[in-house]
């Protein structure tokens, strides 16, 4: 157990900082201002935010241990502010040709550190700290996730195919050709030949949650809303409206299986951010209620779409992954507070980092391979239950055969069968994030001799806790 000094002195970026780290170690923070804790202090050391990772990673990240406590370097909680907070892609001014912030301006990509969620083992470095700090001191750590589960995992869906599928299909037989796979693309050809007069999308979709009902799993699905024209077609964009009846049909199925419906954020958002209010609401007419939101082609201003959205009143942001790999662009396997750099402060906005995607694999990486696919998502899947984190994964439903994906079936079963034997928490991305906000909000208002503990009960939504001791023993 942990008490923060003087917490109300700490300014944003310190705070924000300190929020992060103490939540992802997992460390229960006590109120009680007379309790025999590890106490934890932010001093200034200005090289802990200066020089390469690997060398503040050999020096602890600057973390010292002192008698009952650890002091945490300033420049720490500026680099966390800058990885975690996306303080560094905030400022960029550099675009890629579909006005992103390109892969090359995150810090992690520079280094060649994104292939794994630093931050979390940071904050693994802040928990061990405070072992040695505690000395007879008692010790209490949060079991992450509900049912005292030491992981989580979340899968979603991207539906950016409703109708007119025999052009998606035609595109995908292009760039097979392109590579000069042709006989994948002949094979493409021959299952959408077999597919004409049927829709192997809502084939493709109900396959998917016949799969995660077999395994007890409930997932998110994106929807772009909007109304699809020509312009919007050519530029990738819109290409259905969510009223059709073939639209509606998904939702429906999706609202069948429990899953939730939210957002896929249109191009429009990205330069006229009132539009995210207009979507929101169309969403909402058909699929009911949406909180949280992914943007196409993962577009966006960092800070401020985020913000934007949170105007809307969304709930939480999803886009926060590489277009061109898979790994941790904001170092962190779980869900974080956004920060607004532009106005340096916390945004009232949740941050749901994508860890993998299937197309990154085919479409950047040139792998065709549903072997090969799957391996990659339990790869990194095992990347965030190392550090007792989550794992949030992206299946396009469009990857089918007749759209130019043979095996991707196949792929998905194995990815969704693999990951869950490894018994994650599975749930929605609104049930994870209610969660984590009420994990964050957990403090211990007494600490009794024996090592037991008084809950404050404030904020936590009715979610019950699951107290682990210095062994990792519950208790």
């Amino acid at each position: 157990m942990i008490r923060l000094n003087h917490p109300e002195r700490l300014p944003p970026l310190e705070q924000y900082g300190v929020t992060v780290l103490l939540d992802l170690s997992r460390l229960l923070v006590v109120a009680d201002e007379y309790a025999d804790v590890v106490t934890v202090s932010v001093v200034d050391d200005a090289a802990a935010g200066g020089g390469d990772l690997s060398s503040l990673e050999t020096d602890r990240w600057g973390i010292r241990i002192r008698q009952g406590g650890i002091d945490l370097p300033r420049g720490l909680l500026e680099l966390t502010r800058n990885i975690v907070g996306a303080a560094v892609e905030q400022r960029s001014q550099a675009r890629d040709r579909f006005d992103r912030v390109p892969p090359g301006e995150n810090p992690l990509v520079a280094a060649g550190r994104w292939e794994r969620p630093l931050v979390n083992a940071i904050a693994a470095e802040v928990r061990s700290a405070v072992r040695e700090a505690a000395g007879r001191r008692p010790l209490r750590m949060v079991a992450p996730w509900p049912e005292g589960r030491a992981w989580a995992a979340a899968f979603t869906h991207d539906v950016d195919v409703v109708t007119g599928w025999p052009a998606f299909a035609l595109m995908r037989v292009g760039e097979l050709v392109r590579r000069r796979e042709l006989s994948r693309a002949a094979g493409v050809i021959a299952a959408a030949t077999a597919h004409v007069g049927r829709n192997p999308v809502r084939l493709a979709v109900d396959e998917v949650l016949a799969v995660e009902r077999e395994e007890g799993v409930r997932s998110t699905w994106f929807f772009l809303t909007g109304t699809p024209s020509f312009a919007t077609w050519r530029r990738g964009d819109i290409t259905y409206a969510i009223e059709s009846k073939a639209a509606r049909g998904i939702v429906d199925a999706v609202r069948e299986a429990d899953g939730e419906v939210a957002l896929h954020g249109s191009f429009d958002t990205l330069t006229e951010p009132e539009s995210f209010e207009r979507e929101r609401r169309r969403l909402a007419a058909v699929g009911g209620r949406v909180e949280g939101a992914r943007q196409h082609f993962l577009r966006m201003r960092p800070g401020r779409t985020q913000a934007a959205m949170a105007t809307a009143g969304l709930l939480y942001d999803a886009s926060y992954g590489f277009s061109d790999r898979n790994g941790f662009r904001l170092g962190v396997a779980d869900v974080v507070p956004a920060w607004n750099d532009h106005e340096g402060r916390e945004d009232h906005i949740e941050l749901v980092p994508l860890a993998w995607m299937d197309r990154v694999l085919s479409k950047h990486q040139r792998v065709e391979s549903p072997a090969a696919l799957a391996a990659s998502a339990v790869e990194s899947a095992e990347a965030c239950r190392a550090v007792e984190g989550l794992w949030v994964g992206l299946w396009h439903p469009n990857m089918t055969a007749p759209l130019g994906f043979p095996g991707a079936a196949d792929a998905y079963r194995e990815i969704v069968e693999r990951i869950c034997q490894a018994e994650p928490y599975v749930a929605t991305l609104a049930e994870i994030v209610e969660w984590c906000r009420a994990r964050r909000a957990l403090r211990a208002r007494r600490v009794n001799p024996d090592g037991r503990v008084e809950l404050d009960q404030t904020g936590l939504g009715g979610h019950r806790f699951v107290l682990r001791d210095e062994t990792g023993r519950a208790v």
